[in-house]
């Protein structure tokens, strides 16, 4: 209990720090065009709040991050377990992935924005460049499978798919969790930037857009908090449901 409070002070003290730096920041550049105060930005946060507007934009803005987390994570894991156990497969696959991790994210938008409609583009650049993390984690938990547990499911005859279910899925789980995890906090980076430049009605990345056309900056920061609070909150449950999926097993 007491070693719980003590982490809490401390984080607690580190978010003061950098507060602090960013309104000590502020007031030497002197212009809220560059970098507006801690107040400003949490005034415009608390005005936005306020909004109905606001709730409804985060609304398609987190059902787009989702819809695109969850079709790689479908995808990405299915894949991963058959190219995992298969190397021709891995090897036919494996070039595709290394194209997606490196082809920048402005060119996967433009080439979006041509092929769907402007709601969709941010689903299919979340699902692109969340899937190759989910891919490999997938794959290289897979191939972490103990050999031996393997060779004694062969032994026993064991079914092909009971083993896939029973020894590789739940070897890959941790490897499966922790590419989640990083995909979820991309899946939310890669969302706003399609929005700034596909414009759906109802996005954050629009208001994004919009403060820096008509230089609201302080807006600008307001929403670049609520991204950063969302993507945390939905990073914090799915710890949480696989914290409590452990203690369950």
């Amino acid at each position: 209990m007491m070693n719980s409070i003590m982490r809490n002070k401390g984080k607690f003290f580190v978010i003061l720090f950098w507060i602090l730096a960013w309104e000590i920041g502020s007031l030497i550049i002197d212009q809220e065009i560059y970098l507006p105060s801690p107040h400003a930005a949490f005034s415009a946060l608390i005005n936005l709040l306020t909004s109905e507007e606001t709730y409804i934009t985060i609304f398609y803005s987190t059902y787009r991050t989702l819809a695109g987390f969850f079709l790689s994570c479908l995808s990405g894991i299915m894949l991963g377990i058959v190219c995992g156990i298969r190397k021709p497969l891995y090897d036919l696959f494996n070039p595709l992935i290394i194209i997606m991790r490196t082809v920048p994210v402005m060119s996967i938008i433009i080439i979006a924005i041509m092929w769907f409609k402007d709601n969709n583009v941010p689903i299919f650049v979340a699902f692109l460049m969340c899937f190759p993390i989910i891919w490999t984690n997938t794959v290289t938990g897979i191939r972490s499978t103990d050999v031996k547990l393997l060779e004694m499911c062969q032994v026993y005859k064991i079914k092909k798919l009971r083993v896939i279910k029973s020894v590789y899925l739940y070897s890959s789980l941790p490897y499966i969790q922790a590419g989640m995890i990083s995909a979820l906090g991309i899946g939310w980076k890669v969302t706003s930037a399609a929005e700034v430049l596909s414009l759906p009605k109802y996005s954050i990345g629009r208001f994004l857009y919009d403060s820096k056309v008509y230089l609201e900056i302080p807006d600008l920061f307001a929403w670049t908090i609520i991204i950063i609070s969302l993507s945390f909150l939905f990073e914090g449950l799915l710890k949480f449901i696989f914290r409590s999926g452990d203690q369950h097993d």
